[in-house]
């Protein structure tokens, strides 16, 4: 078994060098979807929901995948390949004041208006009531996830392991998102 895991872990870091941009975007959409399905079987959903599935892989492949590749590039260039402490501190600090209030909100936007096909109104009204304590609790989980991706994981890697984080991150967000759509059903 391990002969067949490293085979597939080398095909895996071959497809990152040759298409990083689409295995990134594959690599993402196939861990939203598993935390899709994760959410829905732990939330209790009896009629599984193949379409909502559909829509977070493709939220993951279309916007995940590529954000975070187009992300940590730009950060490399902006540090110029710094390393040490204070420069992880500081992209750390510069991903949780941009990045991390953007893709909370869009993700909230997406959820909304594309997974539940919700009215602006409505979608409006919970990202007005919600977004501030999903901001919160993302500024207590990820800081100490991102401080691990800038000091451990090479360039190549940073959107595959922020994408494995990413998967229970979603699933506290689907959740989120699922509860309060329940009550006002």
């Amino acid at each position: 078994m391990s002969d067949l895991v490293t085979e597939i872990w080398k095909k895996y870091l071959l497809q990152l060098q040759i298409n990083p941009l689409r295995t990134k975007a594959i690599t993402a959409g196939v861990l939203a979807g598993c935390s899709d399905f994760a959410a829905q079987k732990i939330s209790g959903v009896k009629k599984f929901q193949f379409k909502r599935l559909f829509l977070l892989m493709i939220y993951g492949f279309l916007y995940s995948g590529p954000f975070g590749h187009f992300l940590h590039k730009v950060m490399d260039k902006i540090f110029k390949g710094k390393k040490g402490n204070t420069t992880v501190g500081q992209k750390v600090i510069l991903e949780q004041l941009t990045a991390s209030p953007w893709n909370n909100f869009f993700f909230m936007m997406y959820y909304g208006l594309v997974v539940e096909g919700r009215s602006w109104s409505l979608v409006k009204s919970k990202v007005k009531k919600d977004y501030p304590t999903i901001q919160l609790t993302s500024w207590k989980f990820w800081p100490i996830i991102n401080w691990v991706n800038y000091q451990y994981m090479p360039l190549q890697l940073r959107v595959l392991f922020h994408s494995l984080v990413a998967s229970c991150w979603a699933i506290f967000l689907n959740l989120k998102a699922r509860s309060s759509a329940i009550k006002k059903d």
